[in-house]
């Protein structure tokens, strides 16, 4: 075994959100009046923390965006948390890994609570010895600060662990936490941006994951 604990991101890594996200991220635009032409260039909201997406994808100023993300969650609770499936293979993964051995733990940037609810729903919440996510306030967002948490509150030997996500920011966040990346291709990120970001390993899909971590 060559990594005894593994955090798993959720949004393009364990789940395909992109149909709640983008259901979501257009209403919150329609609410500044900007219609949604392309409705598949909304992708790049799948992973990276909204606030940080309204401002960068569409030049919203700081306040602006905290407004987008608050009308954002207002169809997340309602409708949003709910549409999202399971990539074909994950379950197999989680469980193969859990027999194994491994210590299965989850960082995401979506906020806790709601990630707490999705797995649950999925019924795959008993799987990880810990689920960790964002805050809803300023207290904890960025995906270094979420995989911070998570390691600090599981007392996670680092030389051991292992960050699987779909995008950049799980790649540099694990870096600078001081622990090992392994990027995901099935997810929303493509290979380059992955490489550029210096993931340590790159899984097609995740029976690739689990030849990472065995």
């Amino acid at each position: 075994m060559k990594f005894n604990t593994v955090l798993f991101d959720l949004d393009g890594t364990l789940t395909d959100s992109f149909p709640g996200i983008a259901d979501c991220v257009e209403y919150a635009l329609s609410r500044f009046g900007i219609n949604v032409e392309n409705r598949a260039s909304l992708s790049v909201f799948v992973g990276p923390p909204l606030l940080y997406s309204f401002k960068k994808f569409y030049g919203f100023s700081e306040s602006d965006a905290r407004r987008a993300v608050e009308y954002y969650r207002e169809l997340f609770r309602e409708s949003g948390i709910y549409n999202n499936t399971l990539y074909d293979g994950v379950v197999k993964l989680l469980s193969s890994l859990k027999e194994s051995g491994v210590k299965l733990l989850v960082a995401t940037s979506k906020p806790e609570v709601f990630a707490r609810r999705i797995l649950a729903r999925h019924e795959i919440d008993g799987l990880f010895g810990f689920i960790g996510g964002a805050t809803l306030t300023d207290g904890r967002t960025s995906k270094e600060q979420v995989i911070d948490y998570v390691i600090k509150s599981c007392g996670t030997d680092k030389s051991s662990a292992l960050m699987v996500g779909d995008r950049e920011h799980d790649i540099t966040g694990a870096h600078l936490c001081g622990i090992k990346a392994a990027g995901v291709l099935y997810g929303y990120g493509s290979r380059e941006e992955l490489e550029f970001a210096g993931a340590d390993f790159i899984a097609e899909t995740p029976e690739d994951i689990k030849n990472i971590i065995l």
